[in-house]
């Protein structure tokens, strides 16, 4: 399964797609990123005349690369776009630093167990300087439709 492939079987779409590429991934880790666009949706009223971007959107992008993205690629063998989906379970995550309209941020996902199609994943955010912006822990589960 080649990194593109794993993007476009995900199950969203703009404006709620988080996900620019893959960068790197195996059955223990998977790397990718996101540049948050200047027009985004949610920096509207987020906040007035000093836009960030919200930390539900910042632990979606780390759920969509460190979960979804992740749970695809280890279900590579059976996965069917057709059949399957992917949702997020529990997460629990701090947050360090703000990220603004048009930065770019790199997510790590280091994977603590997969079995019965539960994936549990520590999740690492940093910014284009290599510091960290948010962490945590998210748990997702891939199921037939």
């Amino acid at each position: 399964m080649i990194r593109e492939d794993i993007i476009q079987k995900l199950p969203y779409s703009k404006p709620f797609l988080f996900v620019d590429e893959i960068l790197e991934i195996d059955e223990e880790h998977i790397k990718g990123s996101y540049t948050f666009l200047k027009d985004e949706y949610f920096y509207q009223g987020h906040f007035k005349n000093n836009p960030i971007t919200p930390g539900v959107i910042l632990t979606e992008c780390m759920a969509q690369i460190g979960m979804a993205c992740f749970g695809i690629y280890l279900l590579k063998d059976v996965w069917d776009q057709e059949k399957w989906s992917v949702a997020m379970t529990s997460n629990e995550m701090n947050f360090y630093k703000p990220v603004f309209p048009g930065e770019k941020v790199i997510v790590k996902a280091e994977k603590v167990y997969f079995r019965f199609n539960k994936l549990k994943c520590n999740v690492f955010m940093y910014n284009t300087q290599e510091v960290i912006v948010a962490k945590g822990i998210v748990s997702g589960i891939a199921f037939k439709k």
